[in-house]
This record gives structure tokens, C-alpha cells and sequence, in this order.
């Protein structure tokens, strides 16, 4: 990762962060002591259900786009730059409104967070796959809309609800004023007529995951960013990430439990320009009726320590959150061993015009790789389109990052089996150490032969020292998710390259090690591991 300098004020300094982050690292020793089994009696439900709310069903008729995929998931689509458009950033001109159908919004929510198959097993068994991956395919991460008066929409607060493809109305009225004094008038928020709220229930992850649950709430979020992002794209609908606003107001909007739910992000959909959302009505408290999740719920306080600790109390600390310029430190590059050799990537253009609709309901979690190797162009266009930058407001401009791609190469053809840094702006590799280390990648992949079996792992690593001391401990929220939505744009261009991928959790601190000593001081944040399916059928949802 770059070194910065930021005239951001972190709101606290990282200890907090830092603290749950080591507490939760996996390694050995830690495995090899835990007793933890799965009780499959208390299992709970995939969805958050409202007892007694009418569902509003979706539209499902809508045309497909045209725009390729791999266009799409970098955000190459007409109007659209990594940037955003209007006054976040370039693109269309900021004076044509862009807002979006409900056609276009229940598309946008099937392809980030819809059921798009499903199995029977011969036991007759039903498995319902999601748009986008998932920790244990857990599902922890419900959606809620907050929108202005839109064609065949009334104003108000929603939740979407997977199972029956269906929103349910939490709060009449416009309350997108809300959402603008949270974020302190972030420019996205302000001209957006929908606003995306993604939040986590705990307990439906932490069920199997338990304290590393934190972790897996920007991880499975990140996700399905990428797959709204690509969505949003395709349409030419303008769409920016927002991580910097007050927490307790979006809970309270959204009558969440603060003991058991989280609002991790809130994705800013459509422009219209000089808008100003009308003040809010009133907001009570909501004390709607849920479906219990299991028949008993374990709480893990790390979870809801980490959360409290990288919190945002008002609106003028959300603002100084993601205030000023990130400038790169100058002579920063001292810190790691020069590289050895720098590897050119060939400049590609779209291998396949596939649509992001047809990419996702396809997309699953690889189960086996294949030896076989994989081109070099195709290894380069996914990490070419799934690095363009991402519109969000921790990140100044698309060129901006906080995790570094690290690629552990097994078979790519071209390419010597090794270690290489990816450098973004020249589109190059640098070799860290060249070797066979299949049997290292399988380890690090905390022991699973997909690791060792994949043509290519890329891991996502950040330095998290230099992100407190920007960022405080939200940097920490910050710098998973960004992983996370570009784990999640590779597995989107490995499938709409006809190739394999998944998602692998990992030894955190040998992670570090193998890649030292250009990795030193950096945690990893995220590892998509691609290739080519070892057969038939052999990719299914996660």
C-alpha cells in the first residue's frame, strides 16, 4: 500500500480496531486449541422476517442491458467513471437527472441481493442461491430503501425481502433528510432519490463464525456492492458508497436492535441535480414484530465492541471523517526490498459481451480447480477491471486505494509460478520471489485444497497503521470493505470469463509472512482465489 498523509481526523486513534483485529486473527495454534462445534438445533433462518408487514412485490419484467459485464464492473458504462457523476464526481452532465425506475431498483436489488436459482437435492431438499457470495452462505446481510416518491413507489422506508422478492414498508413518508443530516451532506446523499441501506444481523453469522462475524459483515457486504455497482452501471445509473455518517440515526431510522443488528454502509443510487430533500417527518420508534431468528441467539460482545468503537456520534464527525486530501507521502517506498524484475501486463479488451445478468446467475462459489493453467490476458483484464477505482467516500479519487493485490501465481500461462505485487497504475506486475508454492498456497488458505488447486490467489492486504492514523478505527470498516468489493468484481470477471472463483478465508499472520518483505507491516483483508473449474458443474453458489 501507498503511505498517506491525510487531513482526515480520525475520530478515535485504531487501538480499539487493532485490538479485535488481532483477537480474531486465525492461526495454528489458535485452531488447533478451539473446541467449537456447529449445534445445527439453534441454526437460525437466512432472513430477517416481519411478522405482520404486507409484502409490495417487484416488478420482474425488465429489458436486459447491453452493457458487457466486464464493462460493467468497472463502471465503464455511459455516463458512469469510477468517480460517480454530478458533483461526486465526473461523467454525464450534472444537470440531466438520473432516477431510477422500479423496474430498474428491484433489478438492481435481484442482482445484489436476490435468490437468482435454485436446487432440489434428491432428498428434496430446496437450496436457494444468492446474487452475491456469502461467508458460509449465511446471509446475514438484509437491504433497506430509503427513497423519495418514485413511478409506482411511494415515499418511505423499506425493507427488501429476498425470499418473496417483496419490500415491506417500515416508515411512510420521505425521510431521505435523515440520511443527508447523518452523513453531515455528503453530495451523493443529498442528490440521491434512493438511498441503499445495507445492515447486518449478527447471530446469522456468528452462529458458525462467531467473533470473526465483524470481520464478515464488510466482507459480505463488499460483495454485494460490487454486484449493485456493476448493476447500477450497466443502467447508467449513478451509484457512490457512503461509510462515513452517524450511526445511531440510521439504526433509529431503521428500528435495528443495537445489540444484535449494525448498519454497515449506505450506497447513494441515481442523481438529481440541486435537489434537496424535504425535512423528514417524524420518526418514532419502530417496535415491529420479527420471526425469531433460531430458538436461542449467542451474543459475542467483540462484535458489538468493535462496532461501538469505530462508531460516529455526529454529524460533524462524519464529516471530518472523510474531510481533506489524501496526499502520498513522498520517499514512502523505502520501507520495502526493491522489486526484483517488473512483469508488463498486455493491455486487453472485453474477451465477452455476456450481460451482468447473465454473469450472476451464473456466478457461484467454485467447490474444485482444475490444474489446468489460465492465460495471461485473461488473468490481466479481471485484475484490470476489477482495481478501476471505486466511488466511494473514503477514497479521494478512483486512483485512490487502501489495500495493495498481492497474487500468488500456480498456473498462469506467460507467467513463472511466484509471488507478485500488482502495480495499478503502470498495469504491471512486480516479482517478489519466484517458485512453485502450491502446497504454501494451500496452507495459507487455512489448509483447503482450493487454494493449493487455484491457477491464482489474490489477496488483498492493508496497511492498517497508516489507515488509523487517517481514518481512526472506522478506517478499519473502510479498508475491509474496499476488499471486499474488489474480491468481489474478481469472482464477477473470473465467471464472465468463463472461469471459476471463490472466496477463502485464511492464516492471517503467515499471510504477512510469506509475502515479507514487501508485505511487512500490511494484514490481509481478503482472498479470491480463481481458476478453471474442475468440472462440469462443479461451481455453485456461496
Amino acid at each position: 500500500m501507498r503511505a498517506w498523509h491525510s487531513g482526515r481526523v480520525g475520530h478515535r486513534d485504531g487501538d480499539a480496531l487493532r485490538s479485535y483485529h488481532e483477537r480474531t486473527n486465525h492461526s495454528v495454534e489458535r485452531l488447533r486449541a478451539d473446541r467449537h462445534t456447529l449445534d445445527w438445533d439453534i441454526q437460525p433462518i437466512p432472513y430477517k422476517l416481519y411478522s405482520d408487514l404486507p409484502p409490495l412485490p417487484l416488478p420482474r419484467d425488465w429489458e436486459a442491458s447491453a452493457v458487457p459485464a466486464l464493462d460493467a464492473i468497472a463502471a465503464v458504462a455511459p455516463g458512469i467513471t469510477a468517480a460517480g457523476i454530478g458533483p461526486s464526481g465526473a461523467g454525464a452532465s450534472p444537470e440531466v437527472p438520473v432516477v431510477p425506475t422500479l423496474a430498474r431498483l428491484a433489478r438492481l436489488l435481484l442482482l445484489s441481493a436476490g435468490i437468482v436459482r435454485k436446487s432440489v437435492y434428491a432428498s428434496g431438499r430446496e437450496a436457494y442461491f444468492r446474487a452475491a457470495a456469502c461467508t458460509g452462505a449465511l446471509y446475514h446481510i438484509d437491504v433497506y430503501v430509503i427513497c423519495g416518491s418514485l413511478p409506482n413507489l411511494e415515499a418511505g422506508v423499506y425493507h427488501f425481502g429476498p425470499h418473496d422478492f417483496a419490500l415491506r414498508r417500515l416508515r411512510g413518508g420521505d425521510h431521505r433528510a435523515t440520511i443527508v443530516a447523518a452523513t453531515g451532506a455528503e453530495p451523493s446523499i443529498v442528490t440521491a432519490p434512493v438511498v441503499l441501506v445495507y445492515a447486518s444481523t449478527f447471530w446469522r453469522n456468528a452462529w458458525k463464525y462467531r467473533a470473526r462475524t465483524y470481520r464478515h459483515c464488510f466482507w459480505d457486504t463488499g460483495t454485494m456492492l460490487a454486484n449493485a455497482l456493476a448493476a447500477a452501471a450497466a443502467d447508467g445509473i449513478p451509484a457512490r458508497v457512503v461509510v462515513g455518517f452517524v450511526d445511531a440515526a440510521i439504526q433509529h431510522l431503521l428500528g435495528l436492535d443495537d445489540e444484535r443488528e449494525a448498519a454497515l454502509a449506505l450506497l447513494a443510487v441515481g442523481y438529481v441535480p440541486a435537489a434537496t430533500p424535504p425535512s423528514a417527518p417524524a420518526a418514532p420508534p419502530l417496535a415491529l414484530k420479527t420471526v425469531p431468528l433460531s430458538a436461542r441467539e449467542i451474543a459475542y460482545p467483540e462484535i458489538r465492541a468493535a462496532h461501538a468503537a469505530s462508531s460516529l456520534a455526529t454529524a460533524a464527525e462524519a464529516v471530518a471523517w472523510r474531510a481533506g486530501e489524501l496526499r502520498e507521502v513522498p520517499g514512502s517506498g523505502g520501507m520495502h526490498e526493491p522489486p526484483v524484475e517488473r512483469v508488463p501486463l498486455p493491455r486487453v479488451d472485453r474477451a465477452s459481451r455476456e450481460s451482468i445478468d447473465d454473469v450472476v446467475r451464473r456466478r457461484g462459489s467454485t467447490r474444485a480447480f482444475a490444474p489446468a493453467a489460465l492465460p495471461l490476458a485473461e488473468l490481466s483484464l479481471a485484475l484490470e477491471r476489477a482495481t478501476r477505482g471505486i466511488p466511494a467516500d473514503f477514497l479521494d479519487t478512483p486512483a485512490t486505494h487502501l489495500c495493495d493485490v498481492y497474487l500468488l501465481v500456480n498456473a498462469v500461462e506467460g507467467l513463472a509460478s511466484g509471488t507478485y505485487l500488482y502495480d495499478r497504475d503502470e498495469h504491471a506486475l512486480e516479482t517478489l520471489r519466484a517458485g512453485e508454492f502450491r502446497r504454501e498456497a494451500g496452507f495459507l488458505g487455512l489448509g483447503q485444497d482450493l487454494a493449493a488447486d487455484a491457477a491464482v490467489n489474490v489477496y488483498l492486504l492493508a496497511d492498517l497503521e497508516l489507515i488509523f492514523a487517517a481514518f481512526g478505527n472506522r478506517g478499519y470498516r473502510a479498508a475491509q470493505l474496499e476488499a471486499a468489493i474488489t474480491g468481489g468484481r474478481l469472482y464477477l470477471a473470473a465467471y464472465a470469463l468463463r472461469l471459476g472463483a471463490t472466496g477463502l478465508t485464511f492464516f492471517d499472520d503467515a499471510v504477512t509472512a510469506f509475502f515479507s518483505p514487501r508485505a511487512a507491516g500490511e494484514s490481509v483483508m481478503f482472498l479470491t482465489a480463481i481458476g478453471r473449474p474442475r468440472r462440469r458443474g462443479a461451481a455453485t453458489s456461496a
